[in-house]
């Protein structure tokens, strides 16, 4: 296990070359999103000006405050509160984010399914976790908010954010197969599967 520093946008290379069990720390542009935005951009067939190609998004709807624009404030808005959400609902917008846009990380709470695992590992992407309940902590990582594009949808826009040292996450799901939710669910089904046969129930 490795500690990485990456800075946006990522080559499929430097995406591959991570593993379950590492950290990461992003520096440079993280896009939010959430489901209106999804479903906006891929059922409805909206567009983004925004170029997401090698790019990492994650999964939030930012409490904000408006400002007049400035160097601090070139979106005019302030970041009050940005924290994530968990990621299963939008389970089905992982590949076309892949293949439409070129995005090559997802950050969230809680996971994703089989069919995103099968994505990252046709396609070379990662699933880097964040802990539920720091949302306090993600905004102190959050310099500026640079720009924002479908902000009908506000909170639910397309967030462009500059990070610094945006972590450390978890690598969760590779590029190779792996999640570490499979894992856990195995263990807990094997202990699960020795508890009961202690008690001599038959599973």
């Amino acid at each position: 296990m490795a500690h990485v520093e990456l800075t946006t946008p990522m080559t499929e290379a430097q995406v591959r070359a991570l593993r379950t069990g590492d950290t990461v720390s992003l520096s440079g542009s993280l896009f939010g999103i959430r489901d209106a935005t999804l479903i906006h951009l891929f059922d409805r067939g909206r567009e983004t000006r925004f170029d997401l190609a090698g790019h990492a998004v994650i999964h939030t709807a930012p409490n904000v405050r408006r400002v007049p624009r400035s160097s601090d404030y070139p979106a005019g808005y302030a970041p009050i509160c940005v924290g994530t959400t968990t990621s299963t609902r939008m389970e089905r917008f992982t590949q076309p984010l892949m293949t439409r846009c070129g995005v090559r990380v997802i950050i969230g709470k809680g996971g994703l399914l089989s069919g995103s695992l099968n994505a990252f590992s046709d396609l070379g992407g990662v699933y880097l976790a964040i802990v539920g309940g720091t949302a306090a902590l993600e905004t102190t990582w959050i310099e500026a908010i640079e720009d924002v594009d479908l902000d009908d949808l506000n909170p639910e826009s397309l967030w462009r954010f500059r990070v610094r040292n945006f972590g450390p996450l978890l690598v969760a799901m590779d590029s190779h197969g792996d999640s570490l939710y499979e894992q856990v669910r195995c263990d807990a089904a094997a202990q699960r599967d020795a508890a009961l046969a202690s008690m001599g129930i038959r599973t």
